[in-house]
């Protein structure tokens, strides 16, 4: 039996291993990224709005306010009462602590982010958001994807020198499937940072018997659980928090502080992922006396106060430069309301950045909103959310775009999202002069494609394994000028990490190959 499906089996998959630690939802994981140390000190915030987010009631198109009244006339926010960022544009009046970043220009937004098709459906539309794959349900996520190139022996032999903290942090009942790898999640869930860990663990032999691979497994994991919780200790006493904007209140604001004091106490984490649940709001969404109030007006202001307060805190302690945010939903909600003072499932929504180094703060035009709407029609899509991810992973954090496109079965197109990304520039123009090599799917049971351009030269592909062992030899002929696909059925090699080298007289190319 597969580690996977064993862990499937006992039920832990359910909440994602290593165990349970502490109480607070939020997720950070580990530097992943093979870049210098400029880029290994950024860290990418996400917060998720679970329920689908109404981003007509969040971001207000004022240009479009005489059609706003006639297909949400009983949810509809008095223009009079918008924080107005511009003449054309609103946010909800709870969100004030937002319109303060946006005119510091510390907070920018996205309109209209989706995927083409929208799923309807809570579930399989947040494994898509989380996945970044479309086509076929997923069973690993766009970064834990990332992580498995990186450290395909995972969780074996970690903690150790070069990976002393966790991976992930997770600090609630569970593990986002965004860190979700071929065998294992990447995170770790964890409820108080300051909290002692020390798990017991028992002396285990391994008697060769069918289950004592999977025994051996879980010891590996408590081991590790209790080393990374010791690292959580010394961070959280050695770091800090000095914003007095915190409300103990907003459950956001005191997770956003936790991470502060993580980020300022020295903990090697690139990523934290935050959550705030009840979005759904299929009625209820305002007050029917007071359209201004009501249930989204209160998630509004916990993220808004939540995330100001936060940015506050990271301005007094100097960490500005190194942190940028984003939130997303599993989609938007429908462009007319419904009878229950609510909206229901729809499709593109607005998609928040916060941070020190935003190169615009409004990306895409206004949604355009009809006079007569079928029913149940959303907002279309104007941007794919898949672009966002891989241009905060090639500006940000500086990741080669020919490591990022395989990540995805998307056809990227990259966006100048950021001001602070002198690190990709100069890796951009190194991939210039490499073969322009792409590899998909990535990792893969079976078969993956080679993607790659030659000019009119005698081009070898060679596999490798970590042995150093020629395994496969997909090609090994003359080819002309141009790009090729070549088709590599990998069902013979044994599950594990492989080295792709592509071999010509005028470049050399070498990609990471994982089998699973």
């Amino acid at each position: 039996m597969k580690r996977r499906d064993f862990l499937k089996n006992i039920g832990m998959a359910a909440i994602g291993v290593p165990f349970l630690l502490n109480d607070l939802q939020v997720q950070a994981m580990n530097s992943f990224l093979s870049i210098g140390q400029k880029a290994e000190d950024r860290i990418l915030i996400l917060i998720r709005l679970n329920g689908g987010n109404d981003g007509l009631n969040t971001i207000i198109p004022i240009d479009q306010m005489a059609n706003l009244a006639i297909q949400r006339s009983n949810i509809l926010i008095p223009e009079s009462s918008l924080l107005k960022v511009n003449d054309t544009i609103g946010l909800h009046p709870t969100m004030t602590g937002m319109q303060s970043m946006f005119n510091d220009g510390k907070l920018g937004f996205i309109q209209n982010v989706g995927y083409p098709e929208q799923n309807r459906s809570h579930f399989r539309s947040m494994d898509i958001w989380s996945s970044g794959l479309i086509d076929e349900p997923a069973i690993t996520g766009w970064l834990g994807r990332k992580f498995q190139i990186d450290h395909p022996n995972f969780p074996d032999e970690y903690p150790n020198d070069n990976a002393p903290h966790p991976f992930a942090i997770s600090m609630g009942n569970s593990v986002s499937s965004t860190c979700q790898g071929t065998e294992t999640n990447f995170g770790h869930t964890v409820k108080d940072p300051t909290q002692e860990y020390n798990l017991g663990q028992g002396d285990f032999i391994h008697d060769g018997f069918c289950h004592s691979e999977h025994l051996e497994y879980i010891n590996t994991l408590i081991s590790q659980t209790n080393k990374y919780g010791l690292e959580l200790n010394k961070a959280a006493s050695a770091g800090n928090s000095l914003s007095k904007l915190y409300d103990e209140n907003n459950d956001l604001a005191v997770h956003l502080r936790n991470v502060a004091k993580l980020i300022s106490g020295g903990l090697k984490t690139s990523i934290y992922v935050l959550n705030i649940n009840g979005f759904d709001t299929h009625s209820s969404q305002v007050i029917k006396e007071n359209t201004v109030a009501g249930e989204h007006a209160d998630l509004l202001k916990i993220l808004s106060d939540g995330i100001h307060a936060f940015q506050d805190d990271l301005r007094l302690l100097g960490l500005e430069d190194r942190v940028l945010g984003m939130t997303f939903s599993e989609f938007g909600r429908q462009i007319a309301s419904n009878a229950s003072y609510g909206t229901d499932h729809g499709d593109a929504a607005p998609l928040f950045l916060f941070g020190n180094c935003l190169a615009n703060n409004i990306i895409g035009d206004n949604p355009t909103i009809p006079d007569v709407v079928v029913k149940q029609e959303a907002l279309p899509i104007s941007v794919d959310f898949r672009d966002v991810y891989a241009s905060v992973l090639n500006e940000w954090f500086g990741v080669p775009k020919n490591e990022i496109i395989p990540l995805f079965e998307h056809d990227i197109q990259f966006l100048q999202l950021l001001t602070c990304s002198a690190i990709t520039s100069s890796i951009d123009k190194a991939q210039n002069n490499e073969i322009n090599v792409q590899l998909y799917p990535n990792p893969s049971s079976s078969q993956t494609t080679i993607q790659f351009t030659s000019e009119n030269e005698w081009v070898k592909i060679i596999i490798i394994d970590i042995e150093g062992n020629e395994v496969l030899v997909p090609l090994d002929k003359f080819l002309n000028d141009g790009s090729h696909k070549i088709k590599v059925d990998i069902t013979s090699l044994r599950t594990g990490q492989y080295l792709v080298q592509i071999i010509k007289a005028s470049k050399t190319q070498k990609t990471k190959l994982i089998k699973i």
